[in-house]
């Protein structure tokens, strides 16, 4: 496996993003280890909130959010993704699976010494953060669901994720930064659209981020789909608390929230809560208001 890592330079003076950083490292399926970042903030010994990020943002996208989660005593981890952030990039878009994306977040929560998880996930950091909770939930105490999914293939994709499927593959060049502001209800500025562009230099860093479209199961045939339905099924049955708070203005995952909120048990007593004026990455629309809830369900969970 030939692996990519984006240099440190890139990450200077970022916007509202001064985070120590830490690694970890995980194993390929080829036995290449990978070297996994986090930023990791608040009291060592606090509950931690586990921060997933998507497709095709990084850490970055949590920078509103984790100083809020600290200044309330808690222990704000987000992890950068494998080929994403500043977490190592394998070069070939083969050496990205579902299943191996899953393997590396299971292994790098492990290596940290995560327990009693409270995950906040979104996009993509549900496709793979709910996996985990229904194929370990004695990891997690609780769930705030956003802006996510758990396809399983079996019904037809939104047309907007189509059409942002089709776009991934088809666009010559994959202009991060602009996506994510494409995808926020208010207008980034340069600089914060240059910060989601740092982890890549150029094109062949981006092998992830063109792959992660393709891999979102959307047909019954997908490799990915009999371990989704295998995780759904266990959802139907996790007890713990979980709170689904999706944005008013996201076409790709919109009906998301009833979906989880009526299949799980934990939910049935958190009605989902709708976050106004805020587009697909949520966080930067809303990224102070998200952190305040977290920590409200938190309290009232605890």
């Amino acid at each position: 496996m030939h692996v990519l890592r984006t240099p440190d330079y890139r990450f200077e003076n970022l916007p509202g993003y001064s985070f120590q950083p830490h690694y970890v490292e995980v194993s390929a399926a080829d036995s290449t280890m990978l070297r996994v970042h986090y930023v990791d903030e608040g009291p060592a010994d606090a509950p931690v909130v586990l921060l997933l990020h998507g497709e095709p943002s990084w850490s970055y996208l949590y920078r509103h959010m984790i100083p809020v989660l600290a200044d309330a005593r808690l222990r704000a981890v987000a992890i950068d993704l494998v080929g994403f952030g500043r977490s190592d990039k394998p070069a070939d878009r083969s050496d990205y699976s579902y299943q191996a994306h899953v393997d590396w977040t299971r292994a790098a929560i492990e290596t940290i010494g995560l327990r009693d998880i409270t995950l906040f996930c979104q996009d993509w950091g549900g496709l793979i953060g709910l996996r985990l909770v229904a194929e370990t939930p004695e990891l997690f105490a609780r769930v705030v669901a956003s802006n996510t999914f758990l396809p399983t293939g079996d019904e037809k994709p939104s047309e907007a994720f189509l059409a942002w499927q089709k776009y991934s593959q088809q666009t010559r060049v994959l202009k991060v930064g602009q996506i994510i502001d494409g995808a926020t209800v208010s207008a980034l500025p340069p600089e914060v659209i240059a910060g989601y562009d740092a982890p890549f230099p150029d094109d062949s860093f981006k092998a992830g981020a063109r792959q992660f479209p393709t891999l979102v199961p959307t047909s019954p045939s997908d490799p990915a789909a009999p371990a989704n339905r295998a995780a759904w099924a266990a959802l139907g049955s996790y007890d713990k608390p979980f709170l689904c708070a999706f944005s008013d203005s996201d076409p790709v995952t919109r009906g998301g929230d009833a979906a989880l909120a009526s299949h799980v048990p934990g939910a049935r007593n958190h009605p989902p809560v709708t976050i106004e004026s805020a587009g697909h990455f949520l966080q930067e629309d809303k990224g102070d208001e998200l952190a305040h809830l977290v920590t409200a369900f938190i309290s009232a969970t605890s």
